[in-house]
């Protein structure tokens, strides 16, 4: 490497480096405009001082000759040594003799000047050099010559001095300085910028491409110091044979370097030859290679498409499960790096999506989805994700939303958008929608945590009926809660552990004992007894209410076979037992119902069955089939809390019934205004009208029961006659011989007192 135009010579020996011409990129070009403005105080600073030191009057006809030589021949005379990219040039000796003869001053503006030339003559030959790589080029120049002159000056006491005063040994060491000095400065000086240009490291290129530059700054310093020490001695002889040794030197080599090039030629002909031999196989790899590729591209775009299926739902496009979990376990893992960091999970659930699925067909359904989910992707922001987990479920994760109000407004405006009417095939649609909200913190440590919770909070809303509910603790405990008490449900069903208690159903005109209506209880081993409120519910929704139906018919119906055979033949007691509307889905009920009575050899006409008018209004039809399969067995039929449904006449008359049971809250209601005795009355009249036997329920005073006598209904059962009793009890109340004053033998109401402390001893 030499001193003078060495960026240019840079790519031409060492490796094709993109000139800066080329370079494109904003941030290389900033950086390396930075690198000019670091370099050009040094460089400007170094071409004052020679200027300003210039030693004028040692100007003379050699050194006018050295200048001309230097600055417009020199960088013509190379040698490239063999098998590398080195080339040997005259202009850095020439440099090098300039500094030893002549000063620091003249080398750094020989240099300068060289430099300049030879940059001009690069572009003018048509290598592409730019303003500011021939400006780099020339301020390194001008740094390193003078970082060179300079270390000679601390060194040795000036370059004139090395020759003058210093012996061969020494002479030897400065010459050696010298070219170190150059080689260190310049080379990483280029390195630098080359390093800004390639993106790669300054060592990088500094030890493929300027470590062998040492040898050319070794060869200049050498030739330098033998043409100054024969210039020194004036020894004319010894600078002519030095001269006449580097020119046999270089038209030697040059000699040389021609053969090596022609036989680089032959052998690159002959390399040819092979290389068209073998085209014919390189065309049929290429062939099989494009077909590889198209293969390839074919398994990319494939497994793109499986990857987006494997997290995305087909039916709506968007994120399904798979991709809603990545996305929780990914908002997690922020939410542990920082404890504050909260966001909001929405849990959607269609309302009686079911129905729309059975009545108008899937294919509606389908589209339905496809347009709620519309408007859900609409309706999010950036950053937020809306996902179709399947059916009619949808999660939305909103992580800038850590504000229980504000996802509820948001959660709000979500069902009203949903609520509004989808047109499909110039059909309305209509459908609503629940949302369980929950927040996702630190808390948690699972992602299926956030989406349980959210679950409950959804769930909870469907309870009560809102549109929104945001989870609490107190939600996660309830459902603890009614798991276990499932469990135990299953359990008590599996070992009988429940238990039935019985309340008397009295004839109104004589008050004795005609019937018993059976009433599951539980007696629970830790809670004690538990209300069939609590526990029925969670048997329905669970389908333990048929084992827990068929368990307790099983058990009255036994003790029923048992009672009649004590009992007058001519007097029998009947049964009756309630049945839930979801135990109308059981295909097995009428054949479970007709092996029970065999079993318990009771007569079909001593037991009835209860199921409430709404549990029958919620599919009518299919009710009524199951009822007409159900009287077939010769059982009675009852129609319990009538009145408190939605059930009109038109569907009344079909249903194959024998009891209509008043409901209590109209019975409690006679005491309070003359139309709710007439309400009792109406429902008196149609069941005449309709040949149907009549009981009121939840008879607590005497003035009800005579008011119901006189209207006409002929059975009544409430704790004015008796609470529900345990079996023990409500055997003494049936065999002891003990029969209920008649309502002709009752006091007037004014005695209403006693009589109640009578039929409560009597309890």
């Amino acid at each position: 490497m030499c001193p003078t135009g060495f960026l240019p010579r840079f790519q031409n020996r060492y490796s094709p480096v993109p000139n800066s011409d080329l370079i494109t990129n904003t941030g290389k070009n900033k950086i390396t405009n930075m690198y000019l403005t670091a370099l050009l105080p040094f460089g400007s600073a170094a071409f004052i001082w020679a200027i300003w030191k210039f030693p004028v009057d040692r100007v003379d006809a050699p050194l006018v000759g050295l200048a001309c030589f230097t600055i417009f021949f020199s960088s013509y005379l190379r040698i490239q040594l063999p098998r590398t990219k080195i080339h040997l040039t005259i202009s850095d000796a020439l440099v090098f003799l300039s500094l030893l003869v002549y000063g620091g001053e003249v080398a750094v503006l020989l240099a300068i000047l060289e430099t300049s030339f030879t940059s001009f003559n690069f572009r003018r030959q048509g290598v592409s050099i730019s303003a500011r790589t021939a400006g780099i080029n020339i301020l390194i120049t001008a740094v390193s010559v003078f970082a060179t002159a300079l270390t000679l000056s601390l060194a040795f006491g000036g370059s004139r001095e090395v020759i003058s005063r210093f012996s061969s040994t020494n002479f030897v060491f400065a010459l050696g300085t010298m070219a170190l000095s150059q080689f260190l400065v310049n080379s990483i000086l280029v390195s630098a910028f080359v390093a800004i240009k390639s993106d790669s490291t300054l060592w990088r290129v500094w030890n493929d491409y300027c470590l062998n530059a040492l040898v050319i700054y070794l060869c200049g310093s050498a030739m330098a110091g033998i043409s100054a020490m024969a210039l020194a001695q004036i020894n004319v002889y010894l600078f002519a044979s030095v001269s006449l040794f580097f020119a046999l030197v270089y038209f030697t080599y040059r000699r040389y370097v021609n053969d090596v090039k022609s036989t680089s030629a032959r052998a690159e002909e002959a390399e040819r030859n092979r290389a068209d031999q073998a085209e014919r196989h390189v065309e049929e790899l290429q062939h099989y290679v494009t077909e590889l590729e198209k293969s390839g591209e074919a398994l990319r775009e494939s497994r793109e498409k499986f990857r987006h299926a494997a997290y995305h739902e087909a039916l709506t496009g968007l994120p399904n499960r798979n991709y809603i979990f990545e996305a929780l376990r990914r908002y997690l893992e922020e939410a542990k790096a920082d404890p504050k960091k909260k966001f909001a999970v929405l849990f959607l659930n269609l309302n009686r999506f079911r129905t729309i699925n059975e009545s108008l067909g899937h294919d509606i359904g389908d589209k339905v989805i496809r347009q709620v989910a519309k408007r859900l992707d609409a309706m999010v922001s950036d950053g937020d994700v809306a996902g179709h987990f399947g059916g009619d479920e949808f999660a939305l994760i909103l992580p800038k939303i850590s504000d229980p109000e504000v996802a509820s407004r948001i959660a709000n405006a979500l069902t009203k958008r949903i609520a509004q009417s989808i047109r499909l095939k110039g059909r309305e649609v209509f459908t609503t929608a629940s949302i369980g909200i929950v927040f996702g913190s630190h808390e948690y440590t699972y992602a299926e945590d956030i989406l349980r919770d959210a679950d409950i909070a959804l769930y909870n809303a469907k309870d009560k009926k809102k549109d929104c509910v945001v989870f609490d603790s107190a939600m996660y405990e309830q459902v603890v809660e009614r798991q276990q008490m499932e469990t135990d449900l299953r359990y008590a069903i599996v070992c009988n552990e429940l238990e039935v208690f019985y309340q008397p159903i009295v004839r109104l005109d004589d008050c004795s004992i005609r019937g018993v209506e059976a009433l599951v209880r539980w007696n629970h081993p830790r809670r004690g007894l538990i209300s069939p409120a609590e526990f029925i519910p969670i048997a329905e929704s669970t389908g333990l209410i048929n084992p827990l139906t068929i368990q307790v018919l099983q058990n009255s119906c036994t003790q029923l076979a048992q009672w009649n055979k004590r009992l007058d033949p001519n007097s029998p007691i009947m049964l009756s037992v309630n049945l839930s509307g979801t135990n109308f889905g059981d295909p097995e009920l009428v054949s479970q119902i007709e092996r029970i009575m065999r079993r318990t050899g009771i007569s079909p006409s001593s037991l009835k069955l209860e199921i409430t008018e709404s549990a029958v209004m919620e599919n009518a039809e299919s009710a009524i089939e199951m009822l007409k399969r159900i009287k077939e067995t010769g059982v009675s039929i009852s129609i319990d809390d009538f009145g408190t449904g939605y059930s009109s006449l038109s569907y009344l008359h079909k249903f194959p019934i024998d009891y209509l049971k008043i409901d209590r809250s109209f019975v409690t209601a006679m005491d309070d205004a003359d139309e709710n005795r007439e309400i009792v009355r109406t429902i008196v009249a149609l069941a005449k009208a309709l040949k149907l036997s009549i009981i009121a329920e939840g008879i607590e005073t005497i003035e009800q029961c005579q008011r119901l006598n006189r209207l006409g209904c002929e059975y009544g059962q409430g704790y004015l006659f008796a609470r529900p009793l345990p079996l023990r009890e409500i055997e003494e109340l049936i065999f002891d011989g003990f029969h209920l004053p008649s309502l002709s033998s009752l006091p007037s109401p004014s005695g209403r007192s006693n009589v109640s402390m009578h039929i409560d001893a009597v309890q």
